[in-house]
């Protein structure tokens, strides 16, 4: 296994002070990034252990925080914090570009390869930032297909993938449908990917408190959407290398 480095970082965002988890590759090189965002709930060692794994692949990675240091487990107070967010684009984009900024602090980090990744609402703030024209190579979301203001979809400038269960309830074929029209008309290169049989958040391991109705933990679909999103990092941040 490659040797890695990690720790925490903090920085100011919607008003609180995020803690974030830095993964650093072995090396004192330069090299490509990954903005990694969590779920509703906030970030957890799920997106942790997924910020090392980048690292060992060689990618410095920075799994940001929504909560200010909080993990949201009650499905009620995550619901009435994640529904406003979610419903404000200028937040999500705040929330996005003060965790790029951190990531682009580190020396480690070349600035011209980032890459956004995010799952839930991690991923709707990755699309935002999408929308707001920042320089990203790529763009991946998982159960997180949100639509943007009229129009604004055409200032992504990067291939975007998307992945989501074909049973998840909260992210139904009309909110599928949506997503894919809006790509398309702005022009994207975009790509999803629809699970078979599973239910929102299938790529999270099981959780030991109460979840949502229609989540539910898919561990194959969950293996094969990581090889995708690996897939989508190899193609946009090291194939030049």
């Amino acid at each position: 296994m490659t040797t890695i480095t990690t720790r925490t970082v903090e920085y100011l965002a919607d008003g609180l002070t995020m803690i974030g988890h830095l993964a650093l590759p072995a090396g004192a090189d330069r090299r490509p990034a990954v903005l990694l965002g969590p779920e509703g709930t906030g970030l957890s060692d799920v997106e942790r252990r997924r910020a090392d794994a980048l690292a060992e692949l060689g990618y410095v990675a920075l799994a940001f925080d929504l909560h200010g240091g909080r993990y949201l487990d009650d499905p009620e107070e995550m619901l009435a914090r994640c529904l406003p967010l979610l419903a404000d684009p200028d937040r999500m984009r705040d929330i996005g570009r003060a965790a790029l900024d951190t990531l682009r602090a580190e020396p480690r980090t070349d600035p011209d390869r980032i890459a956004a990744v995010g799952y839930g609402t991690g991923g709707a703030i990755a699309l935002e930032l999408g929308r707001a024209g920042v320089d990203l190579r790529a763009i991946g979301t998982v159960n997180g297909l949100i639509t943007g203001r009229p129009g604004e979809a055409a200032r992504i400038r990067c291939p975007v993938w998307a992945g989501v269960g074909s049973e998840d309830p909260i992210m139904p074929p009309a909110q599928r449908e949506a997503f894919t029209a809006e790509m398309q008309a702005a022009g994207v290169d975009w790509r999803l990917v629809v699970y078979g049989g599973a239910l929102h958040a299938f790529h999270h391991p099981p959780v030991d408190h109460a979840a949502l109705p229609g989540v539910g933990h898919h561990p194959r679909h969950a293996q094969r959407a990581w090889h995708d999103v690996v897939g989508l990092l190899t193609e946009c941040l090291t194939s030049a290398e």
